[in-house]
């Protein structure tokens, strides 16, 4: 069976997420959809709301389960069986990390292979960070974010 994780902090899950989600859905058996718990970072969206978020939009794809991990990604995916990560690509900024990423990947496990995925053209400008500012301030957000959870995502805002 080929199994995939697509991991990410989804804070919050955007279109473009859920294009690369349904795509890998398409062409892999299985996919994790991992939310990683970074210490590094604060969140905008708990653990918990984040992945209710995630299950809510790939409730339609019945070979995509969505969990979440802290420490290392693939630790994560050997104790899960999966070796195959699927990142996505909106520009050759996201190149540049993503690829010193799997090579570490690589190194710490030999079997661990990265598949890169361009992502629509139509989301190449879209991150987690521009629809939480555009939400912050006021902004029209339905057409970034899956619809799903567009209110979730709203109502973090109107507090």
């Amino acid at each position: 069976m080929t199994k995939v994780i697509y991991p990410g902090s989804f804070d919050p899950v955007t279109k473009g997420h859920l294009d690369i989600i349904k795509r890998s859905s398409k062409i892999m058996e299985q996919v994790t959809v991992a939310v990683l718990e970074n210490p590094r970072k604060i969140a905008t969206y708990s653990i918990e709301e984040r992945v209710k978020m995630l299950k809510m939009v790939t409730e339609p794809y019945p070979n995509v389960t969505v969990d979440y991990y802290k420490g290392l990604l693939i630790e994560y995916a050997q104790n899960n069986n999966i070796n195959i990560v699927i990142k996505g690509l909106r520009a050759m900024s996201d190149f540049e990390f993503v690829f010193q990423m799997a090579l570490v990947n690589q190194k710490l496990s030999p079997s661990m292979e990265t598949l890169f995925m361009m992502t629509n053209n139509k989301y190449s400008f879209l991150s987690s960070s521009i629809v939480k500012e555009i939400a912050c301030l006021g902004g029209d957000i339905r057409s970034l974010v899956p619809p799903e959870v567009h209110n979730i995502i709203i109502a973090k805002y109107q507090s």
